[in-house]
This record gives structure tokens, sequence and C-alpha cells, in this order.
């Protein structure tokens, strides 16, 4: 497996371990994986806004696909590589539709996630860990009116994502409705993104297609190419990839497509992958 130039690792359950640190172990393999002269990209549902910034600082790291492939960036200066985003058209009557129910919305617009400020008291409930729910409420900029900022702004969104929060039963109010809703519109791409989010960006648009973009940007074929992963929006990489791998963790639909299956997030997952398939 020596001869992958390119390896797309996801963030959340897979570099991550389960505080959202990226642990020594990950960071050295990746470290040395980059001195070999091969890329080490990040491939994330977070905007560019979110990426782990200092914690990847010195590792090699030059590169993020992120909102589920919308959008590709060199890290460095945020430039943008390649987008493939919402237009107003698109999204606004699907934004009307979900600020009828009660749930967490997030829109990402050039990399930075805005949240309405209705939906801040669902986000206080939603069912995640709390360093996961930290961060989604402490690094949105809330706007009081989303159809009008999309709307006056004419804003291309690249990804929007949609969390929920169980009632007294323990059921998770609104998501079976919002799911059902968005599986009916066939101009978009519905997948989740672990602890049963629901996350959208235009038809035809994941993870994989961010990394076809960036491999012909650095001039590697996909042959040579290497993705991890552990949730639903990690699927179309893996399948993209020359060699998919589903983290020790993963879901049954990322195990079912992996062409291998390394440790989990939380016993330095990535390092083994990268040692035994890469270095």
């Amino acid at each position: 497996m020596s001869d992958i130039k390119l390896v797309a690792l996801d963030l959340d359950g897979t570099l991550f371990d389960n505080s959202s640190r990226i642990s020594a172990g990950n960071l050295a393999a990746i470290k040395e994986a980059c001195d070999q002269g091969v890329y080490v990209v990040l491939s994330t549902g977070r905007p560019y806004q979110g990426l782990p910034f200092d914690q990847i600082k010195g590792s090699g790291i030059a590169y993020a696909i992120t909102t589920n492939g919308s959008a590709v960036y060199e890290i460095e200066g945020k430039k943008c590589i390649f987008e493939d985003s919402m237009p107003p058209s698109l999204t606004l009557p699907i934004i009307r539709h979900l600020l009828t129910l009660d749930i967490h919305m997030d829109a990402f617009v050039h990399g930075i996630a805005y949240t309405p400020e209705k939906c801040v008291a669902a986000g206080n409930k939603i069912n995640a860990p709390e360093v996961l729910k930290k961060y989604i409420l402490e690094t949105r900029t809330r706007v009081a009116d989303m159809v009008d900022f999309v709307e006056s702004n004419q804003h291309n969104i690249q990804k929007m994502t949609l969390n929920f929060y169980p009632d007294a039963n323990g059921i998770l109010v609104d998501r079976a409705v919002a799911h059902e809703f968005l599986l009916s519109r066939p101009e978009i791409e519905c997948v989740s993104g672990g602890y049963n989010n629901l996350e959208f960006t235009k038809r035809g648009v994941d993870k994989g297609v961010g990394l076809r973009a960036l491999a012909d940007y650095l001039g590697i074929p996909m042959s040579q190419t290497m993705a991890i992963g552990d949730t639903g929006n990690d699927v179309k990489i893996i399948q993209a990839a020359g060699f998919g791998v589903a983290m020790g963790n993963a879901t049954e639909d990322v195990l079912a497509v992996a062409d291998a299956v390394t440790l989990t997030n939380v016993e330095d997952g990535v390092a083994a992958a990268l040692r035994k398939y890469v270095l």
C-alpha cells in the first residue's frame, strides 16, 4: 500500500477521541506520513471555521475537505480551491419549512456557521456529547431571521445540519418529520454525520466529490488515495477512495463498504491505519 499519496481523515469519531482531541499517537503518524511526501488532509462535515487549527499546527496537514465535500480549502489563508454549494432558490423553501419544526439548524456559508436565534433553545437540549454540544452552541453566529439572511444577501449555502433533542420517552422530536421531508427533495443529498443528526448538501455533492476535486488539484490519481471514516457521511468517500478504511467504532453502513477496518477512535485507529497501509 506504499503507493498511497493522499489520505483523507474524518474528524469526529475518527481522528478525534471522545473529547474532540487528536492524540499524540495520531499526530506523530500524520507528521511522519507528511514528512514522507504523503498529503494527509481532513475530511469533515464541519465548516472551515470548525477545523481544529491549534491541534493540527505543525502536523503537515495543509488541506481540508469541509462541509461533506461541498468546499475544499487550502487551510493556510482559507484559499477555497473547490466549491459546489446550494443557491438560495434551492435552500429558501427548505429553510422555511424546517423553521416550523422544533430543531436546531445550522447553515454553513463561506466556511462560517450560522444559526437562527429561534433554534438556540432546541440546541441546548440536543442529543450529543457535551463537548460536541459546546462546540455547536459556541461556534455559531446567530442570526435573527435565517430566511432574510439568506434571501437579502443571496447566500449560497455549502451545507446545512440539523440536530434534535429527545422527548420524555427518548424519541427525537421532529426528526422523523424532518427526515421524511428532506428525502422528498430530489435536489439535495441527505446523510447523518453522527448522533442521529441530519445533514444535507446539493444533490450529487458528498465527501467523495471533495476528494476527487482535491486529488485532481494535487495531480494524484484516485487509485493512490485512502479515506478513513466512521459514519454515514463517510460512506461515499470510502467508496470513492482507492482504499477505504472504517474505524473500529464505525456504523454498519461504513463497515459494509470499507476495504479494511482499523482500531477505534480512542485506540489511535488513524495511526494504526497509517502505519499499516501507508508508512
